[in-house]
């Protein structure tokens, strides 16, 4: 069953009404193809005209929709011959990343992403995509291996935020994102991060520097969630569609603020309707990005890595 957004009511009456004349079509013979073609370019134009104009909270719905494909959906389409690897080494495996050697093409790469589940257990077994540290940790040793090993690392990015529990803050939470941003950045190996969902915050830039950060179109990178945001400041969740405006999150606004290098076509509608070109879309913009990269030897990857990082936010006063 296709779930629909508020915004998206002209759409949703539109396929009740094509849905409704197929049926008919092949219950009574009647021929009403020119009826399904004309309910089918109804729908093509109502949703460019909405997917064309959307706001930030809207794109921010999108990025939660329970059908978007998952980190674990990109592996297995886009990428073969992938072997997860599995703890830190120290605590236990944490279930919100997963990552592992895979092959891109011809390339073998190491690709780690934040997992969400479909259903109420997976979500709970995943921790809703919230990383405790021993997850961070688990991502720097897989880090450290393609480093080793002179392979490109490939992160997917889609989380809330890290795991706010007493457990986490135990064991290091602060800790873990901080090591991960500090080792990221002098990574002798290209690196390249794509926001596939939600990334809010600390929880989304422990495994978020690379040389090239990329956003899908339906995504949103924030330092807080909307409703966090409007709790905050307006002691409710009323407001979080004025704090997405305010807050910028969205691909677009990334890119007009030099905190991503490039934003990533989604399917008319969203990843969601038609995840195999999404997929083909990934693999191609992947494959892409790592030949540029391989061209950069160690020492000029992370200069410029550095270089970039530590320009963000600068201003001159005139």
């Amino acid at each position: 069953m296709t779930t629909y957004f508020d915004f998206e009511k002209s759409i949703q009456e539109l396929d009740e009404q094509l849905q409704k004349a197929k049926q008919l079509a092949e219950k009574s013979k009647i021929d009403l193809a020119p009826t399904i073609k004309d309910l089918e370019e109804k729908i093509l134009l109502e949703k460019k005209k909405i997917y064309g104009n959307l706001t930030g909270w809207q794109r921010v719905q999108i990025s939660r929709h329970a059908d978007r494909p998952y980190a674990l959906d990109y592996i297995e389409h886009c990428f073969t011959d992938f072997i997860e690897q599995h703890g830190d080494r120290n605590v236990k495996d944490d279930k919100a990343i997963v990552g592992g050697l895979a092959r891109l093409g011809n390339q073998s790469v190491m690709v780690i992403g934040h997992q969400k589940g479909r259903n109420t257990k997976q979500r709970q077994f995943r921790n809703f995509g919230m990383p405790n540290p021993e997850g961070y940790r688990k991502a720097l040793r897989l880090m450290k291996l393609a480093e080793k090993f002179n392979i490109p690392i490939v992160t997917l990015i889609d989380t809330p935020g890290a795991s706010p529990g007493l457990e986490a803050e135990e064991r290091g939470q602060g800790e873990a994102i901080a090591k991960n941003l500090l080792e990221m950045s002098v990574l002798k190996v290209p690196v390249i991060c794509v926001v596939i969902g939600e990334g809010a915050s600390g929880g989304a830039l422990g495994i978020g520097v690379g040389d090239k950060v990329l956003m899908l179109e339906n995504t949103w990178y924030s330092v807080i969630s909307p409703e966090s945001c409007s709790s905050i400041l307006w002691r409710s969740w009323d407001h979080k569609a004025k704090a997405a405006e305010a807050l910028k999150l969205t691909a677009t606004d990334m890119l007009q603020n030099g905190l991503i290098d490039g934003i990533i076509a989604e399917p008319l509608g969203g990843a969601h309707n038609n995840p195999e070109e999404m997929y083909a879309t990934m693999k191609e913009t992947l494959t892409q990005q790592i030949e540029e990269l391989k061209k950069f030897g160690s020492e000029d990857l992370i200069n410029k890595r550095i270089e970039k990082f530590s320009g963000m936010g600068a201003f001159e006063e005139v």
